[in-house]
């Protein structure tokens, strides 16, 4: 997973719909992490950004029950501090800001197809780009 060897790894939908396509690059990161024991947080509202029908999502499906996978929750607290990163940042999307909570959290990078979106809400934020 990079540089340092994360204990933990964000995946934000783009992430998400590229290993669902079965892009080699994103499988791999993907493998590699169960490998190194990985544990990969999905924030719920990047699932819902790239959940469409898990009948033909079966790698993605997959991927989210098993067990090095935590979908996590936006609770009220997440929520605030999601709202007020947007409010710093003048941006309004709070999926992204959810992402960059949970990166914080778990001190853990992202993976993601938008960097510079990200970068937009916390400029230190490790983005590792696909």
């Amino acid at each position: 997973m990079g540089a340092r060897r994360a204990a933990a790894a964000v995946l934000d939908a783009g992430a998400l719909i590229a290993f669902d396509k079965g892009e080699a690059r994103m499988r791999a990161l993907v493998r590699q992490g169960l490998g190194d024991r990985v544990r990969f947080v999905v924030p719920a509202g990047v699932l819902a950004q790239a959940w469409r029908d898990g009948r033909r999502q079966a790698r993605l499906a997959a991927l989210v029950s098993d067990d090095h996978t935590t979908v996590e929750v936006l609770d009220e607290l997440g929520a605030r501090v999601a709202g007020s990163l947007c409010g710093r940042a003048g941006v309004t999307d709070v999926i992204d800001a959810s992402v960059v909570v949970a990166a914080r959290l778990h001190d853990a990078p992202v993976v993601t197809t938008d960097p510079d979106d990200l970068r937009r809400l916390d400029p230190g934020v490790d983005v590792r780009a696909l």
